[in-house]
């Protein structure tokens, strides 16, 4: 590199001869191609970086995503990876194909990624379920593994007999009806479109599934496992089939209520029940659960579990712990009469009981008004009728500790509290029909929450049941059927007379909800849990006493809400729950990202700059935009008619500034060697030369012993500081390339190394500004220091920063022209006054001095700023 800018300062300083004609045509001709090239490079790398943070971006936020996202945010990076090597070769005369090899290697590795599918983990299409185990819930669903387990290590707790209709059986319908294809197809559409494009998408993919044949094979499966379940009983049993999807009943993400389960289904209808439930998966509420809890659909695989069906006198729910308060040691049982069915959809308000386990007694009983039960009808189905005994107990005190009994030898046996549904027949015999983890938060302390009576906001509504913790607020919305869900806007307070499963599609845009009845044991209490999102259940009243569109803020664990914002509940208020955060999805674009985002080439320098060492698509659009810019200078001595497109900037600074006019950057031809800053036109140029020239440059700070040191050992150490101080371009002499919007400074000041890169136009969308900053002459701490310093001052002024040891990167982007020019002349000023301050970072007082006057500094150049005339006139600025 030396050489080239030996011949560079040897050609700049010949006189000019005027070139032939032909030959200066052929020279614009090389370069209008080589900008052309130059051109293609930066938008296909402003695009990359682009997606990039917004990955970067949706993997640390509260943003939701599927693996649409990831899959064409990780092509649509790719695709503009290799635009930028072509580029790069096309400009180079292909000089740089060796990226390519590692580019494609870095490719094949992403769609491995992407396309890794996991097979079916039990081959068997149905299985009996006292074969199942624990370790088969990737095979059966963990909601038929728990129970499986159950029926074979706990003899004493009853589980209705039946089999399970495996993740194989559901692979092989898919196979069988082609629809594997058909339903990615629509899926990738999916995650762009609001709430009725995923209701016309869920309606579509449920009416292929339910129209699909059932294989042969798994039909007579079926049939052969049903005709089992009957010679063991002794009669043709009605069965319930139960959805046990894989991944559902985890901890994080239960499914609670999301998909489809068929009471009281006769034989035969056994198949059409089962396609019922498969196409459950797609349910708009299903659909929206996994789009927000980052699931991959081919990771969600349909069992179905299929019991004999149980005549019940009273079911319901109950919890081996409070759900609300992992300090309470209580169980906590939600009952009715009839089947449990009433409890977890939310239909009807249930009795309440609490079991202290540390005296085994009754420490709370509430009987509720229960005007319906669900029961099972004569031939087959089930139906909400009257109940004659609506204000009687559903339990009785023996009932209630039998069950709380069996809770705790549950969550003994699986090692973690649980959640238990469960239901007992006439002859009051306890079944258990479900048994999985439940999700326990801690609630807060008196001591974190100002006292109710200090409050001076109106109290609308007090009472109600803590379904889910927490304090939130947003405008009153009241949602009655599907029209509502689909007009429900972000961050709205979800207010609706039964806690239906139903709404858990409206969570991750909710604010809060407040139920007028169903119990906290119900499914949408569970996914509220989930979400974090506070809920209030059981209030009785509040579709009737809160407003649609009026503001409050919802205190569930005091019990209140209050009209407008009460800022002082809201000041103790948690985040919202990363819901996303160990996810299926998350973990893919983590593990894609370590193939597009890091940045390991940083050093330009460095004999480590090639393409071979390029780890990350990243360290492509790095190594490709650093060479692309030496390339637009590249001089070849028997092309001497290059310098007619390379100016000197005539100023007064004492030090080289070269310009390269891409097109329309200079108001008119500049003849001779030298333009100056009247003649140029480039509006982000001349805004960054007011941040350069603004203030003068006081020289470097007085250095103490330890700093001369520092700069000795430094510059004995790195050769490539040997160099640094030669008066050279990549000394003393600094390039611009310039057009009207566009400038891109390299800078190498002493020791100093910086690159300033900017678009600013009237489309706020398209503005962006980079900067890069690395090197020093002290030792590698002090500069470390420098860095991060100077990230500080640029984070204040709106930059996003990363620093890796000594170099710092920061971007700005999407703003309106005179904020981008304002923070232009912040990075002029940062690119003059920081350099040599990496000699002082170990003294305190010196580091506060001169953060004090650049801040100082930077206020009055901020301030003075104005912005530029409209495209066309002449920029004036200060």
């Amino acid at each position: 590199m030396s050489g080239f800018l030996t011949r560079l300062k040897n050609l700049l300083s010949r006189p000019p001869a005027k070139p032939p004609a032909a030959a200066m045509e052929d020279l614009r001709r090389t370069f209008r191609a080589k900008f052309h090239a130059f051109k293609v490079l930066l938008n296909a790398n402003n695009t990359a970086l682009a997606l990039m943070a917004e990955m970067e971006t949706t993997l640390h936020g509260q943003r939701s995503f599927g693996l649409t996202f990831v899959r064409g945010h990780a092509t649509a990076v790719c695709v503009n990876v290799y635009n930028i090597i072509r580029a790069l070769n096309d400009l180079s005369g292909h000089r740089y194909t060796a990226l390519l090899p590692v580019f494609e290697d870095l490719r094949e590795k992403i769609e491995a990624v992407l396309n890794r599918e996991n097979p079916p983990a039990v081959q068997e299409l149905v299985l009996p379920l006292e074969q199942v185990t624990r370790d088969m819930a990737d095979g059966v669903g963990s909601k038929m593994a728990n129970l499986g387990e159950i029926s074979r290590a706990l003899p004493e707790v009853a589980v209705p007999p039946g089999f399970v209709i495996t993740a194989a059986a559901y692979d092989l319908f898919l196979r069988h009806n082609g629809l594997k294809e058909e339903i990615n197809r629509r899926l990738q559409a999916m995650e762009q479109g609001g709430l009725d494009d995923l209701y016309r998408l869920s309606s579509e993919i449920q009416l292929e599934i339910i129209r699909g044949e059932v294989p042969p094979e798994l039909a007579a499966a079926i049939t052969d496992a049903y005709a089992q379940l009957a010679a063991r009983l002794g009669q043709a049993p009605k069965v319930a089939m139960r959805s046990s999807a894989i991944g559902e009943d985890a901890v994080e993400t239960s499914f609670a209520g999301q998909y489809r389960s068929e009471l009281n289904v006769s034989p035969d209808n056994l198949l059409s029940a089962y396609k019922e439930i498969l196409a459950s998966k797609y349910a708009l509420t299903a659909l929206t659960y996994r789009l927000h809890k980052g699931l991959r659909d081919e990771d969600v695989p349909m069992c179905v579990g299929c019991m004999a069906m149980v005549e019940a006198a009273s079911g319901g729910v109950m919890y081996s712990r409070d759900p609300t308060d992992i300090r309470r040691r209580v169980v906590l049982i939600n009952s009715v009469h009839g089947l449990a069915k009433a409890v977890v959809d939310g239909t009807v308000t249930p009795d309440v009981w609490e079991i202290d386990l540390e005296t085994w007694t009754v420490r709370r009983r509430e009987i509720a008004h229960k005007p319906r039960r669900a029961v099972t009808l004569p031939g087959e189905g089930v139906v909400l009728e009257d109940n004659p005994a609506a204000d009687e107990p559903s339990l009785t005190e023996e009932q209630a500790l039998r069950l709380a009994r069996l809770a705790v030898r549950l969550e003994e046996h699986f090692r973690s509290p649980q959640d238990i549904e469960w239901s007992i027949d006439g002859a009051g015999q306890i079944f258990i029909l479900q048994s999985r983890p439940l999700q326990q938060l801690v609630a807060p302390s008196a001591a974190d929450r100002p006292a109710p009576e200090g409050l001076t906001h109106r109290v609308l509504l007090r009472g109600g049941e803590r379904a889910s913790p927490g304090v939130a607020a947003g405008p009153v919305c009241l949602v009655k059927n599907n029209l509502d869900v689909l007009q429900f806007p972000e961050g709205a307070v979800l207010v609706t007379a039964f806690a239906h499963p139903a709404w858990a599609t409206l969570l991750p845009r909710a604010a809060a909800v407040v139920t007028d009845r169903g119990g906290i044991t119900g499914h949408l209490a569970n996914v509220a849990r989930e979400f974090g999102i506070p809920a209030l259940f059981n209030t009785f009243e509040a579709t009737r006493l809160l407003t649609p569109g009026l503001e409050v803020t919802v205190d569930a664990d005091g019990h209140s809400i209050y009209e407008g914002r009460v800022e002082e509940l809201l000041a103790h208020a948690a985040p919202k729950k990363g819901v996303m955060l160990g996810t299926p999805v998350y973990e893919t674009l983590k593990e894609v990202m370590t193939y597009i985002t890091p940045l390991y080439l940083t050093d330009p320098d460095s004999p480590a700059f090639r393409p071979e060492n390029c780890r990350s698509l990243h360290d492509i659009t790095r190594f490709a935009h650093e060479v692309a810019v030496r390339e637009m200078f590249t001089i070849e001595e028997d092309r001497a008619l290059t310098r007619y497109f390379i100016k000197r900037l005539k100023t007064d600074l004492p030090m080289e500034w070269l310009v390269l006019n891409l097109e329309d950057g200079f108001k008119e031809e500049v003849p001779g060697r030298e333009v100056t800053l009247d003649q140029i036109a480039s509006v982000p140029m001349l805004a960054l030369w007011d941040g350069i020239s603004a203030v003068p440059w006081e020289g470097p700070p007085p250095v103490d012993t330890g700093g001369f040191l520092s700069i000795v050992l430094g510059a004995a150490t790195d050769p490539h500081l040997a160099t640094a101080g030669e008066r050279t371009l990549y000394g003393n002499v600094n390039y611009f390339m310039i057009s009207r919007s566009f400038c891109n400074l390299t800078s190498r000041l002493g020791f100093h190394f910086s690159t300033v890169e900017a678009l600013t136009g009237d489309e706020p969308f398209e503005n962006y500004l980079r900067f890069s900053f690395k090197g020093g002459a002290a030792d590698h701490p002090r500069r470390v220091l420098r860095a991060q310093f100077v990230a500080e001052i640029l984070e204040m002024y709106d930059f996003k920063v990363e620093v890796r040891e000594d170099a710092l990167f920061a971007r700005l982007e999407g703003e309106a022209l005179p904020y981008m020019l304002t923070r232009l002349r912040v990075l002029g000023y940062v690119t003059i006054h920081t350099r040599q301050l990496d000699m002082i970072m170990l003294n305190p007082e010196e580091v506060a001095r001169y953060r004090a006057k650049i801040l100082g500094d930077l206020e009055r150049l901020t301030r003075a700023g104005t912005p530029p005339p409209e495209a066309g006139g002449s920029p004036e600025l200060p």
